[in-house]
């Protein structure tokens, strides 16, 4: 069989199993089997493949039908400007989240050198991401979970950007309380009784911890406005992933500690997704 071959085969598999953008994922496996970039991999369509790797693509195919996120299985995701690591341990990073990185941006003039703090930073994404484009900034990224913090470290090895950033496994709790100049976050916000209507690809893969935001859904949040009052300098800013459904309450959570609400961004959906905020005291 040629590498076209196995492609129609693994698309109508995936077909079969309701798997939603088959042809691009079969192409995605199957350059990850042949250690090609996804470009090279469509013009050489007609050539052979071998029983090996044929055996390793099925296998990969046979993951994907159970509805295992693309992202796990080739172990990385596109974000902002560049790939980074990922597995089950870490939210696949999501275009509209690219919205926190580039309002963040927009907060720091390029010869600044803030002192950032990434509060759930996961894979590490955001906060890399920001450090990439102000070269004078320094961050560091926090979260409960070892095994996200471990994908953290490992995506600043590989951006280079070790030297400027360190990652720690902590509550926001327990931060001391050295003043930031910006807070970043994308908490988890779906209510608890709602986890269980998301799709299979989610609800089944990917960590719980990062997407419960408890009964109401603003429970992390509530935590995070509160220390953030206490971390900020004067003057500093909150720059936060949000639900849309969420921002009622949360202006009021932001009145009470101190915060004025300077910006609200919408994402792709045209929902709001991003919320600006300063430290006025």
């Amino acid at each position: 069989m040629n590498y076209i071959e196995v492609l129609n085969k693994s698309q109508k598999e995936l077909k079969k199993y309701s798997v939603k953008n088959p042809i691009l994922d079969s192409e995605l496996l199957l350059s990850k089997v042949l250690k090609l970039s996804r470009e090279d991999l469509l013009i050489n369509l007609h050539k052979k493949i071998t029983e090996e790797e044929k055996k390793n693509f099925f296998k990969y195919v046979n993951r994907r039908k159970k509805k295992e996120p693309i992202a796990y299985i080739v172990g990385h995701k596109e974000f902002w400007k560049n790939n980074f690591e990922v597995n089950n341990n870490v939210l696949i990073p999501r275009p509209d989240t690219e919205i926190l990185v580039q309002e963040t941006i927009n907060q720091i003039d390029s010869t600044s050198s803030y002192r950032i703090l990434d509060v759930g930073t996961g894979s590490g994404c955001v906060l890399l991401s920001i450090l990439k484009e102000r070269k004078k900034c320094y961050g560091i990224g926090i979260d409960i979970s070892k095994e996200a913090i471990d994908i953290a470290k490992s995506n600043a090895k590989i951006q280079h950007l070790e030297n400027r950033c360190k990652f720690y496994k902590a509550d926001i709790d327990n931060i001391s309380s050295s003043k930031y100049d910006l807070i970043t976050s994308n908490p988890p916000y779906i209510e608890t009784g709602k986890i269980r209507f998301l799709e299979d690809d989610v609800r089944c893969f990917e960590p719980r911890l990062a997407l419960d935001g408890g009964p109401d859904g603003i429970s992390i949040i509530n935590i995070l406005i509160k220390k953030s009052s206490v971390l900020l300098k004067k003057n500093g800013k909150m720059i936060m992933e949000i639900e849309n459904k969420l921002l009622s309450k949360i202006k009021k959570l932001l009145k009470k500690n101190n915060f004025y609400l300077d910006k609200i961004s919408k994402d792709l959906s045209n929902r709001n997704r991003c919320i600006v905020c300063t430290k006025i005291k």
